[in-house]
């Protein structure tokens, strides 16, 4: 009876201790956010694992568990900065960056950014090589990223230019951008299956299509057959641009809603 009755009579909830609990709540949940879809999850699925025999070891008498798990944890903060050294800096770029500045910044570099990928989509056009340029949106592709070559480059159009030369290593597949930058090279992505578009869209149209269909991500399209640029969005392809149109149309689907979505995030 004694425990029960200190059990009902817990201190009251106030505002500071819901605001400690919404605080760790949203850092927990940034925080799946960011090794959702990764390699990252195994580990930490691992490591809760691990949590959870240390746990079992403590309450029944599993002294060598014990022991060894106990020891491991030595060295367990070593060994998770390296492990999940990117997705430690992402997580602290990410909370060091207040929408109204991050707007700013952002606005800029993708307008940059822009310009290097339609530069870019110029030169392969008129030199007739093929090429495809996916550029991420709110929904994140690292699952795509990690299928490709790493390269965490800033976006210029010698670099893009280069990448997709024939002969290149990396020419096959497409480079993916992620935050202004080029996350990775040579990367597989799903092709569509939809039998309403045309069949002379070649593979890289079909991949460009495909997606954005499983994502909000906007993709760049140059024909090596046709110099022709195109670009792919919400599941829809537009054919034909030309680098004004293509500039225009990067604008739209990528400054505009940048713009509402820290907007809207700054007036929540």
């Amino acid at each position: 009876m004694d425990q029960l009755t200190a059990l009902l009579q817990r201190p009251t909830v106030n505002w500071w201790d819901v605001i400690d609990i919404l605080l760790v709540s949203i850092l927990i949940y940034e925080g799946l956010k960011l090794i959702r879809g990764t390699r990252a999850a195994q580990m930490a699925l691992g490591s809760a694992v691990v949590l959870v025999l240390f746990w079992v070891s403590r309450r029944f008498p599993l002294q060598a568990v014990n022991w060894l798990i106990r020891n491991v944890f030595v060295y367990a903060g070593f060994a998770a900065i390296v492990l999940f050294q990117s997705d430690i800096r992402r997580a602290l770029s990410h909370l060091g960056r207040a929408p109204f500045f991050r707007y700013l910044a952002g606005s800029k570099q993708a307008a940059e950014t822009i310009e290097e990928v339609m530069t870019a989509a110029e030169l392969m056009a008129k030199a007739r090589v093929g090429a495809l340029i996916v550029l991420e949106r709110e929904i994140g592709l690292r699952n795509y990223v990690e299928s490709g070559i790493p390269l965490d480059a800033a976006v210029s159009y010698d670099l893009l230019t280069t990448i997709f030369q024939p002969g290149a290593p990396m020419h096959d597949g497409a480079v993916v951008i992620q935050e202004d930058r080029i996350a990775a090279a040579a990367c597989f992505l799903p092709l569509t299956v939809s039998p309403t578009f045309d069949r002379d869209l070649g593979t890289r149209h079909r991949a460009a299509i495909g997606v954005t269909e499983e994502s909000d991500a906007i993709a760049v399209v140059v024909s090596e057959e046709r110099g022709e640029i195109s670009i792919a969005f919400d599941g829809r392809i537009e054919r034909g641009l030309t680098p004004e149109a293509l500039r225009t149309r990067l604008h739209q689907l990528v400054l505009h809603r940048r713009a509402v979505a820290v907007a809207a995030e700054a007036g929540a």
